[in-house]
C-alpha cells in the first residue's frame, strides 16, 4: 500500500505546474492524411536519399535565421522518420518533388495546400514555446499534415527533439489509414 501511494505521489509531483513530465514532451494535433498518402511511396522516395526540408519562420528569435537553420538540421536528422534518409535544405533530384515543410508560428488559417504551394504566413510567437505546422508535400499536393508544440529554448533542447520524433511518427505513419466515413449511416439509431 505504501508503495502504491508513493507512486501516486510521484505521479502527482511530476504533473505540478513548472515541472515538465518526460512523457509530455510535445502536443500533437491536427493530424490529417490525404487519401493519396502511402507510406510505401514515402519510403521508396526517401530511403538512402536526400529529403528536402523547407523551414519558414524562426521559433528562436534570439538566433539569426541562418544559425537557427544550421542548428535545427542535426536535430531533424537525429529524430528522423524510419527510412534512412538525409534531411537537406537544398533541392533534391527526386521526381515528383517530395519535401517536408515546417512553418513555425503558422497563422491559424494557413492550410496545407497553400503551404505546398509556397505560402507561409505567421502569427506572433509565444516566447519559450515552439509551435510548428508540418506538411509533407508531393509537388504541390499535401499528403499529410500535423501541428505540434512544446516548450523549448534552443534547437538542441531535448524537448524539441522529442517533438520531432513524435511528429514524424504521425506525419509519416506506416499504419493503415481507415476511412471511417464509409461506416457512417445518417439517421441511424
Amino acid at each position: 500500500m505504501i508503495r502504491i501511494l508513493s507512486l501516486i505521489a510521484l505521479g502527482l509531483a511530476a504533473s505540478l505546474p513548472g515541472r515538465a513530465s518526460p512523457a509530455a514532451a510535445a502536443t500533437i494535433g491536427g493530424v490529417d492524411h490525404a487519401p493519396q498518402y502511402d507510406f510505401s511511396e514515402f519510403f521508396a522516395a526517401t530511403d538512402r536519399r536526400n529529403f528536402q526540408a523547407m523551414v519558414a519562420g524562426n521559433p528562436f528569435p534570439a538566433l539569426a535565421d541562418a544559425e537557427m537553420r544550421a542548428r535545427l538540421l542535426p536535430v531533424l536528422q537525429a529524430n528522423k522518420p524510419r527510412p534512412r534518409l538525409t534531411f537537406t535544405y537544398g533541392p533534391t533530384d527526386t521526381r515528383p518533388s517530395y519535401r517536408l515543410v515546417l512553418v513555425f508560428d503558422a497563422a491559424n488559417d494557413l492550410g496545407a495546400a497553400r503551404v505546398c504551394n509556397g505560402e507561409a504566413r505567421h502569427r506572433p510567437a509565444t516566447p519559450g514555446t515552439v509551435h510548428v505546422f508540418a506538411v509533407y508535400c508531393r509537388n504541390d499536393q499535401p499528403l499529410s499534415q500535423a501541428t505540434a508544440w512544446t516548450a523549448a529554448t534552443a534547437p538542441e533542447d531535448r524537448r524539441l527533439g522529442r517533438l520531432f520524433t513524435e511528429l514524424f511518427l504521425v506525419l509519416f505513419t506506416d499504419q493503415p489509414l481507415r476511412d471511417d466515413r464509409r461506416h457512417f449511416l445518417p439517421f441511424r439509431r
